[in-house]
């Protein structure tokens, strides 16, 4: 099998970054909350802590970004996307930031923004 021939950016468990940012991430009734930004890796264990959903705003200006625990958005084939069980009304509300405002990502935002979502901060 020549090296082309082999999937380097997607299996059927694996994907690549690339893959992820930018896909589409849907409520469970159907609507389009926004599009993965990034996503957020933990240097030591690799697991990845948040996808961050960007969300409003017209060719990048006035967008937020939300950080949403992974544990959260579930790959639908069907819909080519994320879907998660969070209303537009429960994410307009949802710790979030601008682009320039990072937050620190530490552990006390960390808890914050898992028990936002009413998820155990693993870390």
């Amino acid at each position: 099998m020549a090296h082309e021939d082999v999937a380097i950016d997607e299996t059927d468990r694996l994907i690549a970054s690339n893959k992820v940012e930018g896909t589409a991430v849907y409520n469970r009734q159907g609507e389009r909350l926004g599009t993965i930004y990034n996503f957020m890796v933990d240097k030591r264990s690799g697991k990845v802590e948040y996808a961050v959903l960007q969300f409003g705003g017209f060719l990048g200006i006035g967008t937020e970004n939300f950080p949403l625990p992974w544990d959260v958005l579930d790959y639908d084939p069907d819909q080519r996307g994320y879907v998660v069980d969070i209303d537009k009304e429960v994410l307009e509300k949802a710790p979030r930031y601008r682009e320039g405002e990072e937050p620190r990502y530490d552990r006390d935002y960390g808890r914050e923004v898992y028990s936002y979502y009413n998820i155990n901060y693993p870390y």
